[in-house]
């Protein structure tokens, strides 16, 4: 399980526009790494809506935003064009990234258990180094907390 302190893993996604992400190539720049379940669903919506929302503000202090799902690259892309996303999309579908960063658990509904990404958020500082971490994230404010620790 990783921790604050840690390196943050490196990986190489692709993202929803058809380009890729390479983690260490964002060094010199506060990371916002947030991974959420799935595309088009009404958490997952308000949580990347509201990283657009304070897209300025977040860029302002230097961050970059990057989500993460288990979702294809072309449900990202049609995710971000239906919700004017800015930001990068990265689809991880084997879930090697999700695992490396500790967010794939198991979860429960309506008493039926089951494997998924809990909502979680890493802001990762200028060398790559993992500075804080929101684990079982509320969306309801959840923006407003990341441009506090920025």
């Amino acid at each position: 399980m990783i921790k604050v302190g840690d390196v943050a893993p490196d990986f190489v996604l692709p993202t929803g526009d058809g380009g890729a992400i390479r983690l260490s190539e964002l060094k010199g720049k506060k990371v916002v790494l947030y991974f959420y379940p799935k595309d088009n669903t009404s958490g997952c919506t308000k949580e990347a809506c509201s990283f657009q929302e304070n897209l300025s503000v977040l860029k302002k202090k230097g961050a970059v935003v990057l989500g993460v799902s288990a979702d294809t690259v072309d449900s990202h892309a049609k995710f971000a064009d239906r919700f004017s996303l800015s930001f990068p999309l990265l689809s991880d579908e084997r879930k090697e990234v999700i695992r490396a960063y500790g967010v794939w658990k198991q979860k429960s509904m309506y008493g039926r258990k089951f494997m998924g990404i809990e909502r979680t958020t890493l802001v990762i500082d200028e060398p790559g180094v993992i500075r804080h971490i929101f684990p079982k994230v509320k969306v309801e404010g959840h923006t407003k907390e990341v441009l506090r620790v920025l």
